[in-house]
């Protein structure tokens, strides 16, 4: 049996294909593509890092970035006077990391509780390898790299 569509009739399915996207909400990015991204950052920001890094420590899961930043800056985990999408230095990224995992530092980190410590901790627990200096800016992949290594010593 022939299927005979008049103008009429294929025109109204076209304007309903085209409007499904307007009435199905936006999806958001697949986990999979994000990570992706974060692979490909050159230099995170602060932002990025601070959602990365709180949702793999299990201390706060959100989409948004603003305010995964906005946690952390009111748990003073970074700096009070950076911003959300300036580059991530990597002493700040440290002490990000040695707060959200709940790492206990050594005697200087536990004085101080300051970025350059928790960098030093980091360096000497082998999570921070390589020829790198505490004022460079955090890639997307030793982002991931420094975390894995975090995980993998807590056994998770």
């Amino acid at each position: 049996m022939k299927l005979r569509f008049s103008l009429r009739k294929s025109s109204f399915l076209l304007f309903l294909l085209l409007l499904i996207p307007c009435l199905v909400p936006a999806q958001n990015v697949s986990p999979a593509a994000e990570f992706e991204n974060l692979l490909n950052t050159q230099a995170v920001t602060y932002a990025q890092a601070s959602r990365f890094v709180l949702e793999a420590a299990d201390v706060l899961v959100t989409r948004d970035v603003q305010e995964a930043f906005e946690y952390v800056v009111n748990q003073r985990w970074l700096p009070e006077n950076i911003g959300a999408d300036d580059e991530a230095r990597l002493d700040h990224v440290a002490l990000l990391l040695v707060k959200a995992f709940n790492i206990n530092g050594g005697l200087l980190y536990s004085v101080t509780g300051n970025a350059r410590y928790a960098y030093r901790e980091l360096r000497y627990m082998n999570v921070i390898q390589g020829r790198v200096v505490s004022s460079m800016p955090v890639t997307g992949e030793r982002l991931i790299f420094y975390v894995n290594r975090l995980l993998v010593r807590q056994g998770n």
